[in-house]
């Protein structure tokens, strides 16, 4: 039988999408300020100096690295569940 969902049990999460080179898909990032982390990588890619970025996060990944000179995109995406 399928389950019966109100407009009050949908809730909306933030996460960010960083597309890495040569990835077919995205790293999808849970954190506490996602407007902060999308921030900060926007500025690591405008650098020209590569660097480590090591982000503990809330979701499945609970923690991921990667090289700032890998990013080729970073997206902010409001995603809708059932809670």
């Amino acid at each position: 039988m399928a389950q019966q969902f109100n407009a009050q049990n949908i809730k909306k999460r933030i996460s960010i999408l960083v597309f890495l080179k040569g990835s077919t898909a995205p790293l999808v990032l849970y954190v506490e300020n996602p407007e902060e982390l999308y921030a900060e990588l926007q500025q690591a890619i405008k650098s020209a100096t590569a660097k480590l970025i090591e982000k503990e996060t809330q979701g499945p990944l609970k923690k991921v690295s990667f090289v700032s000179n890998q990013i080729a995109a970073v997206a902010i995406q409001e995603e809708q569940y059932a809670g």
